[in-house]
């Protein structure tokens, strides 16, 4: 597949994932209200907060992102080397000038985000801007650029909203659940068992399948935006280089969650419990010891 079938592909997963967001909303609230007896009532409810949340997560995914990570503006007084070479990549590139944030967060990391590269936005910790040189910054801001060339930015912020959407939604309905489960004593008419069944089935379900609408950011995008920042910059030793310093810092990022952090250049949450390493098994970047041979034989 080509770059540009590449990007078209990108464009397509995009519009899919929402419509497939809005029915599978509108299906817990279905079965929500069946097991309540109004299943026409929480139908309608679900399918206009899909809606809702859809067309949000489209036009200001980012802006959600970046509340959710602590984000501020970059200046170029503050952050000069982080500015101008953004404008460099963006030249080299053919693209926008980015919007440039930053993260006060010692580790080392960076994303991008956005619907468009006119509406592109680029982050980056303020770890990673003090640790690494010019050259070797370059390298990471290319492969940021990768994303938004490649329209990697638009599928990834709307699986960052939708997926932390999802999960919110299934605790808040089992939440009220418990609740409701209290008073349903007072009740005269009580629901089907086997439609609450139903109910506590499909909730369980719901942040696995917000966490396989995660895992659906394929790999193939991180190593697409690697080979694409070589391209624009020349120099994929200089990625492979900030790569090594990025895997070998093992200092977690205090804002990341799991609805984010696919959007991160490298695994956001490093080496922490055995929860985590059991989510790293269904992490979405590739080993970065994988990503830096590749780069060392271009």
């Amino acid at each position: 597949m080509s770059i540009y079938q590449q990007v078209a592909s990108n464009k397509l997963k995009s519009y899919l994932l929402i419509l497939l967001f809005m029915a599978f909303f509108s299906f817990v609230f279905y079965v929500v209200g069946r097991s309540l007896g109004s299943s026409t009532e929480y139908l309608i409810l679900g399918l206009g907060f899909s809606l809702v949340s859809g067309f949000a997560s489209y036009f200001y995914s980012d802006k959600m992102v970046l509340w959710t990570t602590g984000a501020r503006p970059a200046t170029k007084k503050e952050f000069f080397d982080f500015y101008t070479v953004a404008e460099n990549v963006s030249i080299a590139a053919g693209l926008p000038m980015p919007k440039l944030y930053v993260m006060d967060d010692a580790s080392m990391n960076a994303f991008a985000t956005g619907r468009d590269p006119k509406h592109a936005v680029v982050a980056a910790t303020t770890g990673i801007l003090q640790r690494l040189d010019r050259t070797e910054l370059e390298g990471v801001i290319a492969h940021e650029m990768g994303h938004v060339k490649n329209y990697d930015i638009l599928f990834s912020s709307i699986v960052s909203v939708l997926v932390g959407t999802l999960v919110l939604l299934s605790d808040w309905i089992m939440r009220s659940m418990f609740w409701f489960g209290l008073r349903r004593d007072d009740r005269e008419e009580r629901s089907n068992p086997l439609q609450l069944l139903f109910l506590l089935i499909t909730l369980v379900i719901a942040p696995i399948a917000a966490t396989l609408i995660q895992l659906a950011v394929s790999r193939r995008r991180e190593l697409l935006a690697d080979a694409t920042g070589a391209l624009v910059t020349r120099n994929p030793g200089a990625l492979a280089d900030a790569l090594e310093k990025i895997g070998s810092d093992k200092q977690p990022m205090r804002h990341a969650s799991g609805a984010n952090a696919h959007l991160f250049i490298s695994n956001p949450f490093k080496n922490q419990t055995a929860r985590s390493k059991l989510a790293a098994l269904f992490s979405t970047h590739p080993p970065i010891e994988e990503r830096v041979k590749i780069l060392r034989e271009m």
